[in-house]
């Protein structure tokens, strides 16, 4: 209300003023006096003795005020003007300098003041519009609804209605049948001012409170006279306003619903998506169907590589983007007073988990899988080339071995040629005990090759098969020629010792060369340094031998000529070869140069072999210097974002902007696990299986990397909805710190959660009263019920953040949605699909008219639809 200097400055600048405000503050009183059945003229006499007045508020009030006095005397006027206003001051309205006494006296300032004080309060205060209200209120209105047309532009409540088209506009707005406004004229203001009073009065009932030569002849009009005018079309449209704020609100929440709606079924899509990806995999990864060769299990090897490299990585974005999106969702919906979302069965973000988990556990299982059964291929080649090679030399030596045992050569020969014949089975006795170990060592690699499931094992049966029956044939025909010479042998007397004696020290030798020359051919394997030098350790020892095995070959040798030499001494021919065995001098020398050959060439290989362990050591060292940085820094990263999400400081924006920030330099860190992905697909392809030098095998980065990844998303992901909670819901950003501050003074552990007697004490120093008495307790309980409804006996920071807002703000309800359906519905219990379409959008009408129910009451109508029972199920209280 203008206080006293202000009204008689505005009277003192322009004496037409009073008379503008005289004639509309009396039009504007009679409007409403006209109800009671009474009018005034004299708007300075008529209010002098309080009576008109008291009736005046008791109808614009809708109140009955104190029973006024009847008297004629001075006092009892003054009583009922003291009554009229002590009840305008019990409505809030401050009275600057009006008395009761000025307006008995009939003091004409005075009474206007009055007059507009009682305007403002009862016709324009509580208007709102957009949150605003009062002068700016009303004047956003008409800007709001003279804004299509042209020629108007409402700035103030004086000069822009000056031409009267705004007059008019208004009128043709909400009732266009009234007024022909395109033939109206800018250049003739008093027409068009008395057209839109005249109508007004007519068809508005809206008294003609200006006089049209008043305001045009006058510089500047009267805002106070303009806006109680202005104020009766407001009134006189509030039904046409009530529809419009109605259907403005409808069409926010059916917004919501659908961009929820959209939202949901995305999720939906993207968890299907997802766990049917999930589900094709997995058998994959659990197909353990072993190939025969090492390259086909080598390229089943590569195939996963290619999985982990391509295929698994967008889906690793696609869990995280969809675990973002649901939990958005979720505080969009908590948000809007929405029902929480339950995803289809069987999509629940911990089914997806659960799903990622499995496939994770299979992924392990299947690349240990791969590993160990390269590893057994490569044994098994191993000792399939070991038993073909010693099967082999064995198979050779045999030859011609059960003809020479068969042959009766004994029943011809002479008694010395039965005594060499003697010395001889002997000697090949001798060399049959000393082979026995190798046919084991076959016999024992051809089990092992069964029990590893060698896929020729068939052959391998049927060569050891072989080998141990003829082994069984030689022994028995062994034993047969040693009877048959044994049974002649009285009947030799003399042998050549000397023969004897290098055939049997030459065979022993002539074996120790064959098993010598094996060893230095035997493949070997290994996967360590240490394997390797324990192999050059063995080899160098095997050489420290050489020097005593050649001087047992020059005494063997040394042997044969001192045969040589007493045969010719004695003048004795010797028949040719020794008749004791088949290894002659040139075979010892020949196996010994082998010997000799083989052992640079095991040197060789060997030195190699440790060349190989080496590498494999630096890419050991290499992998593992990588690993102890990056896991470390993994870890660490994680302890910082979980002290991040505790100590934010400053507001949202600049947390949201730091972590992003945060989040840019993890994923400008990615180049770094790069390289240990290339350094651990050296690994594998050099088969190292173990690495002392680290505990972080590239599973656990991977893991801890997708963690890092996940966790700083969630992060952020948690700020965007306090930011979400805070614009949506109103909350201040010092609200939303004082909040924060709150709970983290009380988070000791910095868990993220609070246990209920640290939420109790986080609430008390928020000012709520959850002392420790009956009303406490069951103020206390109440809360607990709402931000821990599944009784973990934890309250988490979103949880807190959801009810401080809903304390704190005001949120749309299904009983405010059905009034606003009720007002475009003229007052019915139900609604039309005609009406829907007239007042709502064209797809949000037909959103409605899809999902509401027929309308079931004794009322109803044909096409009568149920408007309740669908704004209920808007905000989950029943099903759509």
């Amino acid at each position: 209300m203008a206080q006293e200097d202000d009204w008689d400055r505005d009277l003192l600048l322009d004496p037409a003023w009073e008379k503008q405000q005289r004639k509309t503050f009396t039009a504007w009183c009679n409007s409403h006096l006209r109800k009671a059945g009474t009018q005034i003229e004299n708007i300075d006499e008529d209010f002098r003795d309080g009576l008109k007045l008291m009736l005046l508020l008791e109808v614009i009030s809708g109140e009955r005020l104190p029973k006024p006095e009847r008297g004629k005397m001075r006092v009892h006027k003054i009583n009922n003007v003291n009554k009229a206003l002590d009840f305008i001051a019990s409505k809030g309205v401050k009275l600057v300098s009006i008395g009761a006494e000025e307006i008995v006296d009939g003091n004409a300032k005075m009474t206007l003041g009055m007059i507009w004080t009682i305007i403002l309060r009862f016709a324009i205060q509580d208007i709102s519009v957009e949150e605003t209200s009062a002068k700016e209120g009303l004047l956003l209105w008409c800007q709001r609804k003279t804004a299509p047309y042209k020629n108007v532009n409402v700035q103030n409540f004086h000069i822009s209605w000056k031409d009267g088209l705004a007059f008019n506009a208004l009128i043709h707005r909400h009732r266009p049948e009234l007024i022909e406004y395109d033939k109206l004229r800018k250049d003739d203001p008093v027409t068009n001012l008395n057209n839109a009073f005249e109508v007004a009065e007519k068809y508005l009932d809206i008294p003609k409170m200006l006089d049209a030569e008043d305001i045009v002849n006058t510089a500047r009009p009267d805002e106070k006279a303009i806006m109680t005018y202005v104020s009766s079309f407001y009134h006189a449209f509030s039904g046409a306003q009530k529809a419009e704020t109605a259907a403005n609100r409808i069409c926010k929440v059916l917004a919501v619903n659908q961009e929820n709606e959209h939202l949901m079924e995305d999720y939906e899509r993207l968890a299907s998506d997802l766990l049917e990806w999930i589900r094709r995999t997995i058998p994959w990864l659990e197909d353990r169907v072993p190939q025969k060769t090492i390259q086909e299990m080598q390229q089943k090897l590569e195939d996963f590589r290619d999985y982990r490299r391509v295929h698994k990585p967008p889906k690793v974005q696609e869990k995280c983007q969809l675990e973002i999106n649901f939990n958005t969702l979720q505080t969009k919906l908590r948000l809007s007073n929405r029902p929480a979302f339950m995803p289809s069965e069987g999509k629940m973000v911990s089914d997806i988990n659960s799903g990622w988990q499995h496939l994770e556990q299979a992924e392990k299982g299947y690349e240990e899988w791969l590993l160990n059964e390269i590893r057994r291929l490569e044994r098994l080649d191993h000792l399939a080339e070991k038993f073909r090679q010693k099967a082999s030399i064995h198979e050779a030596w045999t030859d011609g071995k059960e003809a020479m045992l068969k042959h009766r050569d004994y029943e011809t020969a002479t008694l010395s040629d039965i005594k060499a014949l003697i010395r001889k089975h002997e000697a090949f006795e001798s060399d049959l005990a000393a082979h026995q170990d190798r046919v084991e060592q076959i016999a024992a690699i051809a089990q092992e090759l069964n029990e590893l499931d060698y896929y020729d094992s068939h052959n391998v049966n049927t060569r050891c098969q072989k080998i141990c029956d003829q082994w069984d044939a030689l022994g028995s025909l062994t034993h047969s020629r040693r009877e048959a010479l044994e049974k002649t042998e009285k009947q030799l007397e003399t042998i050549d010792q000397l023969h004897l004696e290098y055939a049997k020290r030459a065979a022993p030798f002539n074996n120790w060369m064959e098993s010598a020359m094996e060893d230095l051919q035997d493949m070997f394997i290994v996967h360590t340094i240490e394997e390797i030098e324990g192999l050059i350790s063995a080899h160098d020892q095997f050489k420290s031998t050489l020097p005593d095995a050649d001087r047992e070959r020059e005494a063997i040798l040394a042997i044969h000529k001192e045969a040589q030499r007493i045969a010719e001494s004695n003048h004795i021919k010797l028949s040719g070869s020794n008749p004791y065995t088949t290894v002659t001098p040139q075979i010892i020398n020949s196996k010994w140069e082998k010997v000799q050959q083989l052992v640079p060439k095991r040197d060789h290989a060997l030195l190699e072999e440790q060349s190989k362990q080496q590498s494999n050591e630096h890419l050991r060292r290499q992998f593992s210097s990588q690993a102890n940085v990056v896991g470390p820094w993994i870890q660490n990263k994680m302890e910082e974002i979980g002290r991040i999400s505790i100590e934010m400081n400053g507001t949202l924006e600049d947390q949201l902007s730091h972590l992003k920030q945060y989040e840019r330099s993890i994923v400008d860190y990615k180049p770094n696990l790069d390289l240990l992905e290339q350094q651990h697909q050296l690994i594998q392809e050099a088969l190292i299986f173990d690495n002392k030098h680290t505990n972080y095998t590239m599973e656990h980065i991977r893991v801890g990397w997708e963690q890092l990844l996940t966790t700083i998303a969630r992060t952020i992901n948690e700020v965007e909805n306090q930011i979400l909670t805070r614009d949506a819901k109103g909350i201040s950003q010092e609200q939303m710190q004082e909040f924060r501050a709150s709970f983290n003074h009380f988070d000791k552990d910095h868990g993220g959660a609070l246990g209920p007697e640290e939420f109790k004490a986080c609430l008390i120093s928020l000012g709520y009263d959850v002392e420790n008495d009956r009303q406490g307790d069951a103020e206390f309980n109440r809360i607990m019920s709402v931000v821990d409804p599944n009784h973990s006996g934890l309250v988490t920071f979103q949880a807190f953040i959801d009810f401080m807002s809903r304390e704190t703000t005001d949120t749309d309800t299904a009983d405010q949605v059905i009034a606003s359906f009720k007002v475009l519905a003229g007052d019915k219990n139900f609604i039309t699909a005609e009406e829907l379409r007239r007042e709502l959008p064209p797809d949000q009408a037909e959103y409605c008219i899809a999902r509401m129910a027929p309308y079931q009451g004794p009322d109803a109508v044909p096409g009568a639809l149920d408007y309740k029972s669908f704004s209920t199920a808007l905000y989950g209280e029943s099903d759509l």
